[in-house]
């Protein structure tokens, strides 16, 4: 992601990803709103990353996996990112904290300095 118009191709790639899982439409959205916040970020932020995305089986259930990462500045204190209303750029706050409650599973690893990566899983049914 290395450019605005990546962006849209993220969301394409995220969607088509969906429907090969299975996702009802609800979920999907879910997915790819969560999956546009944190590739934004990625290219905001950290000056552009990389999506990787992985269907995952466990426990008999389907999820995707995706993991945003980038070699930007990374985030000193990400319990302070993860705060609805905390923003270091014009937005709302909602980002990071919106997009993991939009998902099951969210892992933020990132060291000040040498960037991010973020992990987010959504399975399908019930939690």
């Amino acid at each position: 992601m290395r450019a605005e118009e990546d962006l849209l191709t993220v969301r394409h790639a995220v969607r088509e990803a969906t429907l090969r899982v299975g996702f009802g439409l609800v979920d999907q959205t879910r997915i790819v709103t969560a999956a546009s916040e944190l590739a934004r970020n990625a290219y905001v932020h950290g000056g552009g990353g990389v999506l990787t995305l992985e269907i995952v089986q466990r426990g008999g259930r389907r999820g995707l996996k995706l993991a945003v990462s980038d070699q930007g500045p990374g985030i000193a204190d990400i319990d302070q990112a993860l705060t609805d209303g905390y923003t270091t750029g014009a937005g709302l706050g909602h980002g990071l904290g919106g997009a993991r409650r939009l998902m099951d599973e969210f892992q933020v690893r990132s060291t000040p300095g040498r960037g991010t990566t973020i992990t987010a899983l959504r399975w399908i049914g019930p939690r």
